[in-house]
């Protein structure tokens, strides 16, 4: 029997999460990332304590595929770039519509002009064309002001900065590993170990944030 997940491979490992087997190779690169592994899955408990070397080579090379766009980005800055990354984790399309890295492109780049005018004096909001960036933009915009309002201090400039190397890595990272319309989200979630399927199937409150 193949395997269900990619058609090509014999099924020889049983899913607990889909309740069917699938094999071995899409048990460990969609584990967590498309599929909704239960915490008691022999396999994810295996895995976590024994990581594969194939996990390992992809987690390393997901690192160095992102290090050229977030590497001159200070501490706080950092700090700032996955605290949006959480926004686009969050973040549901209208209707039947899909988010894809030209999405996070835009809206990453939308709100960092907002932000890099306002830095200047000048009140101006940059909106995307895009009604599913326009929405993320006003979620990145809402998350400055969040934890601005839980007394820590976020500079309009090092926001814009954090989102500018979202833009270079969405606009990039996917065309440069081959990866799709959706590559540098997918290179993210693996990073964070976000479940995408799950992601895009609930959406979920934000959790409080937090920074020094």
């Amino acid at each position: 029997m193949s395997c269900p997940q990619c058609g090509l491979r014999k099924a020889k490992r049983n899913c607990p999460a889909l309740h069917q087997n699938i094999c071995t190779v899409c048990c460990a690169t969609k584990r967590l990332v498309v599929i909704d592994c239960p915490p008691d899955c022999v396999h994810l408990a295996s895995a976590r304590a024994h990581p594969p070397a194939t996990a390992r080579r992809q987690q390393e090379a997901d690192v160095a595929a992102l290090m050229p766009t977030v590497n001159e980005l200070t501490e706080r800055q950092y700090q700032l770039f996955f605290l949006f990354q959480n926004v686009i984790a969050q973040a549901r399309p209208e209707g039947l519509a899909r988010i894809t890295d030209a999405d996070v492109a835009e809206a990453s780049g939308a709100a960092a002009a907002t932000l890099e005018t306002a830095a200047r004096g000048v009140i101006y909001e940059q909106r995307p064309q895009s009604p599913t960036a326009r929405k993320m933009a006003e979620a990145f915009a809402a998350l400055v002001g969040q934890v601005r309002e839980q007394g820590a201090t976020v500079y309009d400039r090092e926001a814009a900065i954090a989102l500018r190397a979202i833009e270079r890595g969405a606009q990039t990272l996917g065309q440069q590993l081959g990866t799709g319309d959706t590559g540098y989200m997918d290179l993210m979630f693996r990073l964070l170990q976000v479940n995408r399927a799950k992601a895009e199937a609930e959406a979920k409150p934000a959790s409080p944030i937090i920074m020094p």
